[in-house]
């Protein structure tokens, strides 16, 4: 059968792998020896298309089966009063910017609001564009931020700080204004009333990504449940003949996880366009 992998991207095909993951932690030749590799396998590549809807497109163009990885590339805001909202930027779009060739202007103080693996790589790629104070900002203490330990330590071994139990409250040039927070018996943070101010020439919101849904309206019976597609354990969506995975289903979102959807997906599918049921072999 004839495969096909459409890229709204116009240039690349890679998705967050290219424009999400500093080249520090992916070289960019080994993520082309990648897809040099499967397209050498026959699969074509379709870039700058983009697809608004599934169905019309599978019927129009006659494939029997659908992969939707689409992947989670919103970058989530959070209501910051601010008196220069210039000053603001997310985690997508400076990671976005480095894969170009003009580099983000962040300045010489930059904070990092968030607590997870891309909060940790803007910091670290704040202080390679030449940040003399990059910052990481977050609401909980170390123990409990969700990126990696290893990660965090090969941040601090670089120069980036981190400054745990705060949140930031508002932004007026460059004072960012930041609550102190504790944890209760739960281990949820709450405010103390006590305040600081912080100075930066930039604030990156590193506070998580939301996937786009707007190309899976119209297809029917397909389950949704807060902002994830629901797949079985072969990755098929409640619509027959779509399957899905990445950020886009539940579970952990990595690029590890993602291409293990992808082999378990590209299996059950195989099997599907024969009429039979894939079964994994035992563990």
């Amino acid at each position: 059968g004839h495969t096909v992998a459409i890229f709204e991207a116009e240039q690349s095909p890679g998705g967050m792998m290219r424009y999400g993951i500093p080249q520090y932690r992916l070289p960019r030749d080994t993520l082309d020896s990648d897809i040099s590799r499967i397209t050498a396998m026959g699969v074509e590549l379709r870039l700058g298309a983009r697809v608004d809807d599934v169905q019309r497109t599978m019927q129009d163009e006659g494939f029997a089966a659908c992969f939707l990885g689409v992947g989670s590339q919103i970058g989530k805001r959070a209501y910051i009063p601010a008196g220069d909202a210039r000053r603001i930027t997310d985690a997508v779009s400076v990671l976005h910017q480095m894969a170009g060739d003009e580099k983000p202007l962040l300045g010489r103080r930059v904070l990092v609001y968030g607590g997870g693996n891309t909060a940790v790589d803007v910091a670290r790629t704040a202080r390679r564009l030449g940040a003399e104070e990059s910052v990481i900002v977050y609401r909980r203490t170390r123990e409990r931020m969700p990126a990696h330990d290893h990660e965090i330590e090969e941040a601090l071994e670089e120069g980036v700080k981190l400054k745990w139990l705060s949140t930031i409250t508002a932004a007026d040039g460059e004072e960012i204004k930041v609550e102190k927070m504790a944890l209760d018996d739960d281990g949820f943070p709450q405010p103390t009333g006590e305040f600081e101010t912080m100075q930066a020439d930039a604030l990156v919101l590193a506070l998580g990504q939301d996937v786009e849904l707007d190309l899976l309206q119209g297809i029917e019976n397909l389950a949704i449940d807060r902002g994830t597609v629901q797949v079985d354990p072969l990755q098929h969506t409640s619509h027959p003949g779509i399957f899905a995975g990445g950020d886009m289903v539940a579970g952990e979102k990595t690029v590890t996880v993602a291409v293990g959807h992808g082999k378990k997906a590209a299996r059950a599918i195989n099997a599907y366009l024969a009429g039979e049921t894939y079964t994994p072999p035992p563990k």
